[in-house]
């Protein structure tokens, strides 16, 4: 099949190609990449890197399948998306398998990915009831007015490494079944579980052209900003790619949701249970090497507490157990790529030199078996200031820094200036302490006592400030805004009378 890598009885790398009309499709350009396995650092297969003409294919393959799946009536794309879903959870491990192949994170989370996702499939399975519009008897005498809900055209998705399943999961299915068609350009990194997702969409019914893959680099995503029958674009990734993606396809006439860059703080005040403040802490910073949108890369230690949470926190890094992810026993697999490696790698060199306290450093991390894969052993750093850059930018690996204030209101303020406002959490035994806190902190997500608060998919997912460029949130119910316009008809049936000329504007008698 076309997602399936290389293994000992296939003798040399995969080769990934594009998914066009329901079809796997070889790439034509001559240009192609390569896709490691962390664990190993070996290239593992190599991906196509689609030309301009090979990605305006699949935008024409889009748009034929275009008319017929908007008027396919929504609840028999629901079916579609309902034997999608089943067809996810038949393959969650296979697909968790690819993930960890890819990405290097561990099969358990993995896992978790794998079902977040399949959850907004779920949600969209009930797209009949979502598209419902709203209805007004007589506004005027004979005259009635409604609203509905109509598909906005082809749709891209331009989608990162670190979740190579959710993500996509997160977009695709609610922009097709409110009944759009769908190009996706994955990361080059982990292209895998795209091409694998045509493949059980085709499986499930879903017509061809509906939904359609194109790996790629910047060629590509270029030409899916400019064509001019791509009506949205859906992104998520680094905050300057996500402001570059937003002023070039606004400039094309396109609407856009791009999620960008994160430095999400955990606050532990005083009155916090410090145990489950670090375990929730090692977690949610820890967890998929760091390389999650929603990781927490600050913990916030309220008064007293700083002492004995740095503590608690230095044994819990320390006993970390970091390994390839398709090993029982691991907490934390390796990174991405061997430059993603060097890049975080670089950060703790940074903080050392901003004169930070490196508490844990995991720089000379070994995995025996594995000396060439790219792992890092946890970092913790405390002491950190404001003004450095391991505070300011977002690392994107497991690297956790201590910032000490003395009150609530002054984590507030430090996480209220913070250039990012994607997620952020307080632990704390007051109500009144995170009632505070959750009204008063300029952040899309937050969590009380909860360190990673990704909402459920029937909400909807989204940061503030420089978290998100453009209005609408991802799936939820701000997806099927995003994938949907609206339309308000004012209707009436004149019965034998004289019609005559208006020359003011209508008014409802």
């Amino acid at each position: 099949m076309n997602t399936r890598v290389a293994t000992g009885s296939n003798p040399g790398p995969a080769q990934y190609g594009h998914s066009v009309g329901g079809q796997p499709v070889a790439g034509t350009s001559g240009r192609t990449g390569p896709v490691f396995n962390p664990a190993t650092g070996q290239i593992q297969a190599t991906v196509a890197f689609a030309s301009a003409e090979e990605t305006r294919s699949a935008i024409r393959s889009a748009k034929a399948a275009l008319p017929a799946w908007a008027a396919t009536p929504p609840l028999q794309r629901a079916r579609v998306l309902f034997r999608f879903k089943a067809l996810l959870e038949a393959h969650a491990d296979e697909l968790a398998a690819i993930i960890t192949r890819e990405h290097g994170k561990v099969l358990a989370d993995a896992r978790g990915e794998v079902t977040r996702g399949s959850e907004v499939v779920e949600f969209a399975c009930g797209i009949p009831h979502l598209l419902k519009g709203e209805f007004s008897d007589s506004v005027g005498s004979g005259i009635d007015s409604w609203s509905l809900r109509q598909p906005v055209g082809v749709c891209a998705g331009i989608t990162p490494f670190n979740f190579p399943a959710m993500v996509p999961l997160w977009m695709f299915p609610v922009a097709i079944a409110c009944g759009n068609t769908f190009v996706l350009k994955p990361s080059e990194k982990a292209p895998g579980c795209a091409l694998r997702f045509a493949e059980l969409l085709s499986e499930a019914g879903l017509p061809p052209g509906v939904f359609n893959v194109v790996n790629g680099d910047r060629e590509a995503v270029d030409t899916l900003l400019a064509d001019p029958d791509v009506a949205a674009v859906s992104f998520v990734g680094s905050t300057p790619v996500a402001e570059a993606i937003y002023v070039t396809a606004s400039a094309h006439g396109k609407r856009v949701q791009a999620l960008g860059g994160a430095k999400n703080h955990l606050v532990v005040m005083p009155d916090a249970d410090v145990r489950q403040a670090t375990q929730a802490l090692l977690g949610a910073a820890y967890g998929s090497a760091g390389e999650r949108c929603m990781a927490i890369s600050v913990a916030v230690a309220v008064g007293e507490v700083a002492d004995a949470l740095v503590a608690e926190l230095k044994a819990g890094v320390n006993a970390l157990r970091v390994g390839p992810g398709t090993a029982a026993d691991v907490d934390m697999g390796p990174l991405v790529t061997r430059e993603h490696l060097h890049k975080v790698r670089g950060y703790v060199d940074l903080g050392v030199k901003e004169g930070a306290t490196l508490v844990v450093d995991g720089r000379n991390q070994l995995v025996p078996g594995h000396e060439d894969g790219f792992f890092l052993g946890g970092c913790l750093f405390d002491h950190v200031t404001p003004s450095m850059r391991i505070y300011r930018e977002e690392i994107f690996g497991p690297v956790l820094v201590v910032v000490r204030v003395p009150d609530l209101e002054a984590a507030l303020a430090l996480v209220n200036a913070h250039e990012f406002g994607n997620g952020t959490s307080i632990f704390t035994a007051s109500g009144a302490a995170a009632q505070r806190f959750s009204q008063g902190v300029q952040a899309g997500m937050v969590g009380v006592n909860v360190p990673i608060p990704v909402p459920m998919a029937f909400h909807s997912f989204g940061g503030w400030k420089r978290s998100l460029f453009g209005a609408l949130h991802v799936h939820g119910p701000d997806g099927v805004r995003f994938y949907t316009r609206l339309k308000t008809v004012t209707s009436r049936w004149p019965a034998g009378q004289k019609g005559s000329s208006d020359f003011v504007m209508p008014t409802m008698k």
